[in-house]
């Protein structure tokens, strides 16, 4: 049956809000939308009223981790060492359900972290059906370097689980093909990391096996996310043409006219970066700790390079289901409550190639999200769902208010 949606008004993230406007659903499609005197409505088609509300497209997060929960609640290590798979699949299962309800529709999930290639039975589950939960494109383990990652501080004849998959030179080609068969959708690698003397934050990978990392994941249709915190890492990764850097925390104006020079999309994950300073006491109101501070000079500096940004939260730091938070910081931090819904919305889409979401226009995909008042005046309207729909099937549908 064809749904006709009315809200108060439509907003088109390319465009503006539009008053009196109505958006028509058959399928998991959209078939039309404008004006509602001027759409041709079946006469069985289902109406759904959404007075006072404003509808648009499904949210977007390219930084994710389902299977991981926040660090205040359960230590990473005590996650990738002592937590069964089953329970952090379990834990997975209700943030995914509450990623989807909060108007969250596509997820980038950038590594299992100790959970081996759980995601793609999490992603299965969710396309068959058995659970709700947004579209997932899913990353499997990430790929680091060698004596790089975690956890640590164990004795030596101890052969301890990692938290991601290590490799090193040439083999990172067998390691990329290994996890497209498995069932990645995009490959995610640490062109940084804290190690070495004194662990502190310095390039892993060389460019050379950077290289060889996207070469074979381009070869095998894949996309490659890189985190990456130094400038050296975010050159080295730039340099080896990954699709999009994620973090950037002390990213300069050179280093970000690079990645727009490029066409390398940023992925800033604001919102994890005020989680951490959180959990090591900072309150939220005192003056901001030196990490955030560097933060947004780093955002101003991508800003100034006009690099595509990209809605990435890195969600599982903090609780899932809180996703907007990011969306709060891009404009807490200099952008425009329309610039941060594209990044959510139109741009995370063209960042994962994917045409048909992002969206409402005829022939996309039905992702649908209405909120309370006009988040294109007040991002904080975003908090505020009362509708979900996820590929035409409501997932969401508050009472009248």
């Amino acid at each position: 049956m064809a749904i006709i949606i009315v809200p108060s008004a439509v907003l088109d993230p390319s465009s503006r809000l539009h008053a009196g406007w109505g958006v028509l659903v058959d399928r998991n499609r959209i078939v039309a939308t404008g004006p509602l005197d001027a759409l041709t409505i079946p006469p069985a088609a289902r109406r759904i009223e959404l007075r006072g509300m404003t509808l648009l497209p499904g949210l977007i997060d390219l930084h994710s981790h389902l299977l991981l929960h926040p660090y205040d609640r359960r230590s990473w290590n005590d996650q990738v060492l002592v937590d069964h798979e089953a329970l952090r699949v379990a834990r997975a299962t209700v943030a995914a359900a509450a990623t989807l309800h909060a108007g969250f529709t596509t997820l980038r999930d950038l590594g299992t972290e100790g959970a081996g290639t759980a995601d793609v039975g999490i992603k299965i589950a969710i396309e068959q059906g058995i659970i709700p939960g947004p579209r997932l494109a899913v990353s499997t383990r990430a790929i680091v370097a060698h004596g790089t990652y975690g956890p640590r501080g164990f004795a030596p004849n101890v052969a301890v689980p990692q938290g991601a998959q290590e490799t090193s030179g040439s083999d990172i080609v067998a390691v990329v093909r290994e996890q497209i068969a498995l069932g990645a959708d995009w490959i995610k690698v640490y062109a940084d990391y804290g190690w070495g003397r004194g662990s502190q934050p310095r390039p892993t990978f060389t460019i050379e096996e950077l290289a060889l990392a996207v070469g074979t994941a381009h070869d095998g249709g894949c996309l490659v996310a890189a985190h990456a915190s130094t400038i050296q890492g975010m050159r080295r990764a730039a340099g080896a043409g990954v699709d999009t850097i994620e973090h950037g925390n002390t990213g300069t104006r050179a280093i970000f006219d690079l990645l727009a020079e490029r066409g390398i999309a940023f992925c800033p994950t604001l919102a994890a970066s005020e989680a951490i300073a959180r959990y090591r006491g900072w309150n939220g109101v005192a003056p901001e700790p030196p990490s955030l501070v560097a933060k947004r000079a780093s955002f101003q500096a991508a800003r100034d390079a006009n690099v595509t940004i990209a809605n990435g939260s890195d969600a599982g730091v903090f609780s899932h289901g809180e996703n907007v938070r990011e969306l709060e910081l891009l404009v807490a931090y200099g952008m425009t409550p329309l610039e941060a819904i594209r990044a959510a919305t139109t741009i995370a889409a063209q960042t994962l190639r994917d045409e048909a979401i992002g969206a409402i226009r005829p022939g996309a995909l039905a992702d649908l999200v209405a909120v309370s008042g006009d988040p294109a005046a007040d991002i904080s309207a975003l908090r505020d769902v009362t509708f979900v729909m996820k590929g035409g099937t409501i997932h969401r549908h508050d009472a009248a208010r």
